[in-house]
């Protein structure tokens, strides 16, 4: 039966005059495509889509197609083991997600505006126990939830936080929050040892009086900010949760119990497909463990921060567009609260306008947008599922290796994890400084001229650990550099674009060193056609020279024009293109692929840029 409004399936033949195309005639089109570029070898005889196919840092190959045939198998139904698709039934479609807005200080003020401008949870990061009344002045907490960080201070905090409560009488029942105890976290922060048995302990003590408040969070963000990949996030997390598990249950609780005491929060990223499957993964990984360890299969509380490694000071404005995306991500993949944090905060603490930008953006996803209006909407897509899956299975590995070696606590104290981690963050920061895993207004088109963006210093609370990483830290300590050399000297240090021919012939490479330049806080000096790039440089002043222009010019000219340069005076001379003999001898090559950091970073040596 059509419903009103519709047409059946036999109404509308769009596009019936045409054949159904099949994976073959793709696939010829895809060659054709590859040949013309050149990226298709003359001998090549493999599938031309594996030429397409990436790779993401947990060897999970990214395949440029997904059909029927890649069908990856039932993901089952929201709120049912394995709650890939949710861990709830009705989802989040009456109310949406819980925005959860993050403080470091106890500004009263600004934990009050963000409440009466959309954020429905506060998160309280470093806050004293003793500033802990005055921060909630005036703020219901108990349609509020709060979501403690104190860091080793947790009992502390938790005493004030429900002494505050009951000051407000507010029943124990109806308490709602999250203690925000996280002994392993701090571990992997600190590399200090915390025992896990007072968390235990504090968790069994308000477990039956406080049936709606949970005291653990299992926080999978120093993990990923230690460069880690989505499954060695995940695995990590979960080999935390089970960590706290064996405490919780040692220290009086049912398994059952002990898994509601515990919410994880993930870092949501850029990559919205990967953070989509991230949480689905998450959520499945976690109804195995809890139903193997004899308990009832449950879903997991989630709680998603948009990526604080991803987050850059330099053109600062793009976070906006990044933290979309994630929080975009966190909504599909079905978290349950979502933090977006505002794109100052990689410089400092976040100012009003800021805060207020974060919150509007889960507003118009939530209310515009209407994101939360259909549960798991990314669920049957080929693609999502198959990634769901082999993420799944990679975290797994990486959680049963942590087992492996004595658990995440002796994982941390023995190095094995940061070990890994450090891998990881090798092979991230090659794609990074070869610019295959660009940043937009840092590593690729960047604004020299930009406004510094200037916010008062936010005092860390921890020490030692595992590093912290944003992946735009190599190009902005490139721009650091260079900024120096402008306060002291009043103007950046310069390349000479040494342009042959007319401009048609070298402007596409002279384009692509100027932006590369720039990822270095290096200043082009571009003169266009030039009839003697050599008399050019010397009137320029520059003292390091780059050579633009096409293959055919530089067969013909680049030897000869490089050594005039070097004989004008030129400390280095680069060429824009790949690496080949029969050009002559050059200092550097800067073309797609070149290891940009590492040439950027000679070259303001150079230059003599401290």
């Amino acid at each position: 039966m059509t419903q009103a409004g519709t047409t059946g399936p036999d109404e509308l033949a769009l596009a019936a005059e045409f054949a159904t195309p099949g994976r073959a005639e793709w696939q010829e089109l895809v060659a054709g495509v590859l040949r013309k570029s050149g990226a298709l070898p003359p001998d090549f005889d493999g599938a031309p889509e594996s030429l397409l196919t990436t790779e993401t840092y947990d060897g999970i190959d990214i395949q440029p197609l997904y059909t029927a045939d890649d069908e990856a198998g039932h993901a089952g139904f929201p709120g049912i083991a394995p709650f890939v698709r949710g861990a709830r039934p009705e989802g989040v479609v009456d109310t949406g997600w819980d925005v959860r807005v993050l403080h470091e200080n106890a500004d009263n003020q600004a934990i009050l505006a963000d409440l009466e401008h959309g954020a429905s949870s506060v998160w309280l990061r470093g806050v004293a126990p003793s500033s802990l009344a005055d921060a909630l002045d005036g703020v219901y907490v108990d349609l509020a939830p709060v979501v403690l960080d104190a860091g080793a201070d947790y009992e502390a905090a938790a005493d004030a936080l429900l002494a505050v409560l009951a000051e407000r009488n507010i029943p124990d029942s109806e308490v709602i929050g999250n203690l925000g105890a996280d002994p392993v976290g701090l571990r992997a922060c600190t590399g200090a040892a915390h025992d896990l048995a007072p968390a235990a302990e504090l968790a069994a003590r308000l477990a039956a009086k406080h049936p709606k408040l949970r005291t653990i969070v299992v926080d999978g963000l120093p993990y990923h900010e230690a460069g880690g990949s989505d499954a060695q996030e995940l695995g990590a997390a979960i080999a935390a949760g089970v960590a706290y598990l064996r405490a919780l249950t040692d220290a009086g609780l049912s398994v059952d119990d002990a898994a509601a005491q515990l919410e994880f929060r993930f870092a949501a990223t850029a990559d919205q497909f990967l953070t989509i499957a991230k949480l689905r993964a998450a959520r499945r990984l976690w109804s195995r463990v809890t139903e193997v360890s004899g308990g009832t299969a449950r879903g997991m509380k989630q709680h998603a921060v948009t990526s604080p490694a991803m987050l850059t000071q330099r053109d600062p404005w793009v976070n906006m567009l990044r933290t979309t995306v994630a929080a975009f991500a966190a909504g599909i993949g079905g978290a349950d609260a979502v933090t977006v944090l505002p794109f100052d905060s990689a410089i400092g603490r976040p100012d009003a306008f800021a805060r207020r930008i974060a919150r509007n953006t889960q507003a118009i996803l939530i209310e515009e947008s209407r994101l939360a209006g259909v549960i798991d909407p990314a669920g049957g897509s080929w693609y999502v599922e198959n990634l769901t899956d082999a993420l799944a299975n990679a975290a797994w590995r990486e959680f049963t290796e942590l087992e492996r070696a004595g658990g995440i606590a002796a994982a941390l104290d023995s190095g094995f994890l940061s070990d890994r981690l450090a891998e990881t963050w090798e092979k991230r920061s090659r794609r990074l400084a070869t610019r295959q895993d660009p940043i937009t207004g840092v590593s690729e088109f960047p604004d020299l001229a930009e406004k510094p963006v200037t916010r008062p210093p936010i005092a860390s609370t921890v020490d030692g650990g595992l590093p912290k990483h944003r992946y735009a830290e190599g190009f902005e300590q490139l721009r650091d550099r260079s900024d120096a050399h402008l306060a002291e000297h009043g103007q950046r240090p310069a390349v000479f674009l040494a342009t042959l021919g007319p401009v048609a012939a070298h402007t596409a490479r002279a384009m692509f060193a100027s932006n590369l330049l720039q990822a270095g806080g290096i200043e082009p000096v571009n003169p266009g056609a030039v009839d003697d790039p050599v008399a050019a440089f010397r009137q320029s002043g520059a003292t390091v020279a780059c050579l633009c222009g096409s293959d055919r010019s530089y067969g013909e000219q680049a030897r000869e024009v490089a050594a005039g340069l070097r004989a004008a005076g030129a400390k280095a001379v680069l060429l824009a293109g790949k690496p080949d003999e029969s050009y002559g001898e050059f200092t550097g090559f800067v073309h797609i692929g070149c290891d940009a950091l590492a040439v950027l970073t000679s070259t303001l040596d150079t230059l003599g840029v401290n």
